[in-house]
């Protein structure tokens, strides 16, 4: 238990069930979110939503979502650099690196 080592620096505030709720580095964030979604996404599918179907309104969630926290032309800008990212591979999960 947590209680036998208390000057042990791996061990962080618990709440009451007993989880770390230490604040989350950015990148434990992304990958928290990301295995979150992930498992939403094979929820949906398992369910017969459709990929391209979760694709679209995953993208639609994630740019309402952007506008509303930093409005139409900052998402907008964003989003115009978008076609060089997919075309270099950047979200391409099965390239070849050289």
């Amino acid at each position: 238990m947590a209680e036998d080592f208390p000057g042990d620096a791996t061990f962080g505030p618990l709440d009451e069930d007993g989880y770390d709720v230490s604040p989350l580095t950015e990148s434990e964030q992304r990958r928290v979110a990301l295995q979150n979604i992930l498992d939403a996404w094979d929820e949906a599918l398992g369910e017969g939503v459709e990929a391209d179907v979760l694709a679209t309104t995953a993208i639609f969630a994630a740019l309402s979502d952007m506008v509303e926290a930093y409005g139409e032309d900052a998402v907008a800008e964003m989003a115009n650099g978008l076609a060089d990212r997919v075309r270099q591979g950047e979200f391409s999960l099965n390239r070849v690196l050289n």
